[in-house]
């Protein structure tokens, strides 16, 4: 899909306007972005919504994109400063004062960051992320596209229509498809 068009071409035709090519680049590199963000924060949400931010930071710099570098070395750096600037922001964000339980006793934070950091935890997460992976990949392409650019990218239906030329309705039912798809393969998981 996306090798047909050279980054080059491609990044010239979003400079004059096409959208469509920017989501061509987005499919092209979103899971190396995604992983390559996992690297700093192992929250798969926030790795996913930082990645969401590093592709909207390159779209809106990308008129001023003169090409001196390729464009996924460009978009690397983007991905890493937004990774670095998220866990600074987030260090800046943990309350100074201890947070107090029901009781009104200081509740121990790393006694439950042990807790919730537990192996079986933390199995049971990972297990997770690849169920969800693995059932995502294994959809039909429509279906899969229409899913990464709601969950991952975070289009709205109208954006994903769009982008995917089709109806609204199309894209509605193709990601009700989906998730169906992806939670039916969770379930036994979630059973425990």
């Amino acid at each position: 899909m996306g090798d047909s068009h050279t980054d080059k071409e491609l990044v010239r035709q979003v400079q004059q306007g096409d959208k469509h090519s920017f989501d061509l680049l987005v499919l092209k590199y979103q899971n190396r972005i995604i992983k390559l963000v996992s690297r700093y924060v192992h929250e798969q949400s926030d790795a996913m919504d930082i990645a969401q931010e590093a592709f909207l930071k390159a779209y809106r710099a990308l008129p001023n994109f003169r090409g001196d570098s390729a464009f996924y070395t460009w978009l690397y750096r983007i991905a890493i400063n937004t990774a670095k600037n998220h866990i600074k922001s987030m260090s800046r964000r943990l309350p100074e004062a201890h947070p107090e339980n029901a009781d009104g006793e200081p509740i121990d934070i790393e006694e439950l960051q042990k807790d919730i950091e537990s192996p079986e935890n933390l199995l049971l997460a990972d297990e997770l992320k690849q169920t969800i992976l693995n059932a995502m990949n294994k959809l039909p392409e429509d279906l899969r596209v229409a899913i990464m650019l709601r969950e991952v990218e975070g289009l709205t239906y109208e954006e994903i229509a769009e982008a995917m030329d089709c109806p609204i309705g199309t894209v509605r039912s193709r990601i009700f498809r989906a998730r169906e798809a992806v939670d039916t393969r969770l379930k036994p998981l979630l059973e425990h």
